[in-house]
């Protein structure tokens, strides 16, 4: 029987009743008006066939396999695929609400092209034209590196297609958002070597040590997180979790050890240390150490002795000296890093001073360990077409090595460093610290071209968006990201016809090649981006595209790695957190909110506690102790060298007294009735702090003092 839009609401209201009860029911009647006077955009399914295909969701790095259920070819119904590598059924929350994303409010439904301030629709025939004449105006003026390009990874067709065209046209400026893929990827290549990433096999590891990794919070793959805690039980395996709040990951830990913001790094040095000077490392594993043990176990000893850390910390020594001891006599003990979900601001020194306890342990490259395995290398790009103009261009020097010091860059310069910028699936205006300089360059930038398939506040700070079509109406490679131990690559297929004037990114980028010509044009040979990928990945085609996924690489032993030192001995600064004030605000993660592309779906927001949003107002919680002579629930003033804004207090005794913690993933300014103008974005209160080591943002907090409103 078809619900019309009558029964629907005596279906969804009397619904509504009987979960009244829920901390859901009240969100789902919050905005019941808009549900109801925006009604068109939901649309309901005839009766019809019912059939399923299976895809793979891109709604965040966990690359889960799922299946569409189908009626008359509309798809209804996500669920998790049985079998998937990754997965193995399960999906998680913004995975079974994929199909909202189809008919979100703030799809971009067509080209637009800003005039005078506004956007207009414009053809894909002109749009694809006028960028294209734009371009070519920059390679007549010999200045192919002005234009530049970030991309939300560097894993998968898509990115590779915009590193062909970069090259191609003759810059070297492509640039990819910070993620927890490429933090493993960056501590492999510091002290493996160039080629490498990081995975950890969960499934079997006997001990797990987090340093304050939302472990079914988001962290990695959360489906195959949500599985591995699980099943910790059943194999007797401790998880201690590590961090200034009693997170979901901590409530559920074997023990959750309270830390001082900032300064898991200090801890990871002082607990290899302890494993050095107790002779707890493994001497068999330690004949790959390349170089630079013996200083770097000098300088523990000096700069990190226990009771110094216990102080800095706010761990006792004999709690660190004893988790340090637990963690190495374990069969299978595996430490990971990444703060929260592991995006945005990092340590690459934590981050390599964490994977440390892992190499000093031996359990590298076997079973319940950590993997230290070679990056994807499936992909068979050719060599870009290159004339003179390009090769001259990708001779210069980079502007910048990451999306912080590329906003840094324009910003301080009085001339304009890049004429066109390139923008895909990701924003910037949004997720980096001080999202506001991020929009303070955008302004400065000539021309600013978006491919995304929803007005987010990058697309809105835009001279032009090329709309692109979601996962669910398109095809391309999913590499498994995020520390899994296996490398899987799964493929997206389109279970829908595009519902709107939209394009894969990869036919949008081909048709922008050709319209460019010359050898521009020569370097994307291929016809449309169907065929471009089958001549990409030829040795795992047949796979792809029987399966839906490809194996390429196995979690199995590799044999030795050699470790390197050199880094960590050189004792690379802890990064301190900004500001004079007394407390210290910190992002914290909440698995309903996606906090990066693209924003949480309508269903998702309206799951989310009334203890973190209500109305729109956003909850920081802290400690009684620290909020003495405020109310809870009270409306407060909170301030940091970055900015106020005004938040209500959940009093909450598992964060630790001098804490404050704001859920990220709220606070979006553009037009979606359903999440914009819902609480803050944490990210406008922290300010971005570059470390040495990486040269990257790895502010994961800053200081902050709250006063009456």
């Amino acid at each position: 029987m078809k619900v019309d839009r009558r029964s629907f609401l005596g279906l969804g209201l009397g619904a509504v009743a009987g979960i009244a009860i829920s901390p859901v029911g009240a969100k789902l009647t919050d905005d019941s008006s808009i549900w109801t006077q925006n009604w068109p955009w939901t649309p309901v399914p005839p009766d019809g066939k019912i059939s399923y295909d299976q895809s793979v969701c891109t709604l965040c790095p966990g690359t889960c396999g799922i299946k569409v259920r189908k009626i008359d070819n509309r798809p209804v119904k996500i669920e998790g695929r049985d079998s998937f590598p990754v997965n193995n059924g399960g999906a998680c929350l913004h995975g079974i609400a994929g199909i909202q994303y189809l008919y979100d409010p703030s799809r971009v439904k067509t080209p637009l092209k800003k005039n005078n301030g506004r956007f207009e629709p414009i053809s894909w025939e002109d749009a694809i034209s006028l960028l294209a004449k734009r371009l070519g105006k920059i390679r007549e003026n010999q200045s192919p590196d002005t234009l530049a390009c970030i991309t939300d990874t560097d894993l998968g067709s898509v990115a590779g297609l915009f590193r062909h065209f970069m090259a191609a046209f003759g810059s070297p400026n492509h640039v990819t958002m910070p993620t927890l893929e490429s933090w493993l990827a960056l501590t492999a290549q510091t002290l493996h070597g160039s080629g490498h990433t990081l995975g950890f096999d969960l499934d079997n590891a006997d001990f797990i040590l987090s340093f304050g990794a939302g472990f079914i919070e988001g962290w990695g793959s959360p489906v195959a997180c949500f599985k591995a805690n699980a099943s910790r039980k059943k194999r007797d395996a401790k998880l201690y979790q590590i961090e200034p709040r009693l997170s979901t990951t901590a409530a559920a830990a074997d023990r959750w050890i309270p830390i001082n913001p900032g300064t898991q790094a200090d801890l990871a040095m002082a607990m290899c240390g302890i494993l050095l000077q107790e002779n707890l490392f493994d001497p068999e594993f330690a004949t790959g150490f390349k170089g630079g043990l013996n200083r770097f176990n000098a300088m523990v000893q000096q700069k990190y002795p226990l009771e110094q850390v216990a102080a800095t910390t706010g761990i006792s020594a004999a709690d660190i000296k004893k988790t340090a001891i637990a963690f190495a006599k374990a069969k299978m003990p595996v430490a990971i890093p990444g703060k929260g979900r592991g995006n945005g601001a990092q340590s690459l020194k934590e981050f390599a001073a964490v994977h440390t306890l892992n190499c000093l342990t031996g359990n590298i490259n076997k079973k319940g360990g950590t993997f230290v395995k070679p990056v994807h290398n499936y992909l068979a790009f050719p060599d870009p077409v290159q004339d003179t103009v390009a090769r001259k261009g990708r001779a210069r020097k980079k502007i910048a090595a990451s999306v912080q010091e590329l906003v840094t860059k324009v910003n301080q310069s009085d001339e304009p460093v890049v004429d066109t910028l390139f923008v895909y699936n990701a924003n910037p205006c949004y997720t980096l610290n001080e999202p506001m300089q991020a929009v303070k360059a955008f302004e400065k930038i000539p021309f600013v071209v978006s491919f995304s398939s929803f007005m987010d506040e990058t697309a809105l700070s835009s001279d032009m968006i090329l709309p692109v079509s979601t996962f669910l109406e398109r095809f391309e490679d999913v590499p498994s990201k995020a520390g899994l131990a296996s490398s899987v690559v799964g493929l997206t297929s389109p279970v829908v016809d595009p519902v709107f004037n939209t394009r894969s990114p990869g036919d949008a980028l081909i048709r922008l090649a050709k319209a460019c010509g010359g050898t521009i044009a020569q370097s994307f040979e291929w016809d449309n981006y169907e065929t471009c990928l089958k001549n990409l990945v030829p040795g795992i085609w047949k796979a792809l595209s029987r399966d839906g996924y490809a194996l390429v690489l196995q979690a199995s032993p590799t044999g030795r790695v050699e470790t390197d030192f050199a880094f960590l001995a050189d004792n690379p600064p802890t990064i301190q957190l900004q500001g004079d004030f007394d407390l210290t605000l910190v992002p914290i993660d909440n698995m309903r909110v996606i906090s990066t592309v693209p924003a949480s779906s309508p269903f998702a927001i309206k799951t989310v506690s009334d203890r973190v949003i209500k109305n729109k107002d956003i909850f920081v919680e802290i400690n009684p102790q620290t909020a003495k002579g405020f109310k809870n629930g009270g409306f407060v003033t909170l301030t940091t060298p970055a900015g106020s804004a005004k938040v209500r207090l959940d009093f909450n005794e598992g964060i630790m007294p001098g804490v404050i913690g704001m859920v990220e993933g709220l606070g979006h300014w553009f037009d979606n009735k359903y999440v914009s103008g819902k609480g803050v974005n944490v990210h406008e209160l922290i300010s971005p702090v570059i470390e040495p080591g990486s040269g990257l943002d790895a502010a994961s907090g800053i200081k902050a003092r709250i006063s009456k409103a």
